[in-house]
């Protein structure tokens, strides 16, 4: 016996992804005001002065990192500039024990968290206070004590990472969760669907975000796929999905509340889609002016997501012009002061690069420093630091704490 159900057809009508367009959630106006029919959120003085302050210094350390890396005293650089909402306002929203799994360009998230200046320069310069004891390039921040994992280069690698971790965290039953962020060019990686698929049928507690900036590096999003964005893609593995202004940071702080509530208490993953802009180039190495115009650049820069919420504390009475340009001066003094201290300090200890590849140097390890050892020692004039290098001071013994 043949059974029909609302969901049968009996012609070929085939369905096209272009019938749907998923909404925007918005909740302030470029002015700072509350849309008509949107909910504050619960967001109180002191946490929103926490979130504004952080994202005057990711600024703030934006700008002058890229002007030392043009002055030749850093070799990299990536700015956060202009999705300053899409990152702090997620990471505001989170249990401040939840893991961050980030891109490249999340280092808002950090400075929300507590991570100092002197960490940020620590690891930029790659001496021997950095964490990483200077094996990774600039801007691969990691810290334990932070929850937020060491950035790697290869894109996208993070996102199954990030639904396996979780997974973990589902099985360890603290209530916690994991929120990866990736960019669109990054969810045309093989990886975002392989850990979308794998926290969908397993159930894992994570938050996909992705940072829809425009821009894949040089490639538009328009020459990035057909369909309406990166939103859609949720409903093909049966996941909850959001669209929000990436640039609104109250309406980015209420959508991952709701996303973290419904991985945490329901162990289901959620994808939010952040709609926002590059408004700096992709990197210190990348000229954007190749690829888009000034006119395009003025337009995002009129919806700057920090004044937005500048506008919408003050109109609060939580921050005011005075403390704007109190707070300006000291992170600009405490980042140039920071930066030269940074930059002065040695490299790591020479040893310190088979000190911890393995549990217990190999064999081979040791016959391969004992060899650059003697190299270095033949020929010292080629390496001006290398006395230095080979006799680590106590200090540098042990640099793992707060380390990823």
């Amino acid at each position: 016996m043949t059974m029909t159900t609302a969901h049968e057809i009996h012609t070929p009508d085939f369905l096209s992804g272009n019938d749907v367009s998923i909404p925007t959630y918005r909740v302030l106006s470029q002015a700072g005001d509350l849309l008509d029919g949107a909910d504050r959120p619960s967001l109180d003085r002191d946490k929103a002065r926490r979130i504004y302050q952080a994202m005057l210094a990711t600024r703030v350390l934006d700008e002058r990192m890229m002007a030392s890396q043009r002055q030749g005293r850093l070799s990299f650089y990536m700015q956060c500039t202009g999705e300053e909402s899409a990152v702090i306002g997620a990471t505001a929203a989170l249990d401040d024990a939840d893991m961050i799994m980030a891109q490249y360009r999340e280092q808002g998230a950090l400075l929300y968290r507590g991570f100092s200046i002197d960490e940020f320069m620590n690891q930029l310069f790659g001496n021997e206070l950095d964490y990483g004891k200077g094996r990774q390039m600039p801007v691969h921040y990691g810290s334990r004590k932070l929850h937020y994992m060491t950035i790697s280069s290869p894109l996208g690698t993070q996102i199954p990472q990030a639904a396996g971790y979780a997974y973990g965290q589902k099985l360890a039953g603290e209530g916690l969760c994991t929120l990866v962020f990736f960019g669109e060019g990054a969810a045309s990686e093989g990886d975002f669907h392989a850990g979308m698929n794998m926290a969908a049928v397993h159930e894992a507690p994570v938050i996909f975000f992705c940072r829809n900036n425009g821009y894949a590096i040089s490639t538009p999003s328009s020459e990035q796929y057909a369909g309406d964005g990166i939103a859609p893609r949720a409903f093909g593995y049966g996941m909850q999905v959001l669209r929000v202004d990436g640039n609104d940071l109250l309406a980015v702080y209420r959508a991952t509340q709701e996303a973290r509530r419904i991985a945490v208490e329901q162990n289901k993953p959620v994808l939010i889609e952040a709609m926002t802009y590059r408004l700096a180039a992709h990197s210190s190495s990348d000229d954007p002016s190749g690829y888009r115009s000034k006119k395009e650049e003025e337009i995002w820069r009129e919806k700057d997501p920090v004044l937005r919420f500048r506008h919408w504390l003050t109109a609060q009475d939580w921050w005011s012009d005075e403390e704007e340009k109190t707070q300006q001066e000291i992170l600009r003094r405490d980042v140039l002061d920071t930066l030269k201290r940074a930059e002065k300090r040695p490299p790591p200890p020479l040893e310190s690069l088979i000190s911890d590849v393995y549990a217990d140097v190999t064999p081979a390890l040791k016959e391969q420093m004992e060899t650059l050892t003697a190299h270095i020692r033949r020929y010292p004039e080629a390496y001006p630091k290398g006395a230095r290098l080979l006799e680590p001071t106590e200090d540098t013994r042990d640099n793992t704490q707060g380390g990823a």
